[in-house]
């Protein structure tokens, strides 16, 4: 378990702090990955070019909250900002198989314009 731990901190070090998505993308997600967002194609170099390009923005800003690892499953629950505000959270979750990313879906909040409490989405 602690392999895939590192694995996984590896993979998300990569995406989503660094934002090196070309990198993280050519070395951990398989070439035949399949994506369930119906916003992005299945295949690592379809999918790979329209998030980097996201992830290049200046603006936008990817924030781990939490990582959490079940064996071939991960979670990656984001804060998700733009221009300094936040503007959703977002649970990626992957599957993996051997030391690649096989398989992706996410969940997609919108930030509330008001909220009940003084703690929303996270």
């Amino acid at each position: 378990m602690a392999a895939r731990r590192a694995l996984v901190e590896a993979f998300v070090d990569l995406m989503y702090r660094r934002r090196d998505v070309r990198t993280a993308f050519d070395t951990y997600v398989a070439e035949d990955y399949v994506q369930h967002n119906p916003g992005l194609p299945d295949g690592r170099d379809a999918a790979r070019d329209p998030l980097a390009q996201m992830f290049d923005d200046p603006g936008f800003l990817p924030e781990v909250v939490r990582l959490l690892v079940d064996g071939d499953l991960c979670a990656v629950h984001l804060r998700i900002s733009r221009d300094g505000s936040p503007v959703a959270a977002v649970v990626d979750l992957y599957r993996w198989d051997g030391e690649q990313v096989v398989e992706h879906w996410d969940v997609i909040q919108p930030w509330p314009v008001t909220s009940a409490n003084d703690h929303p989405l996270f």
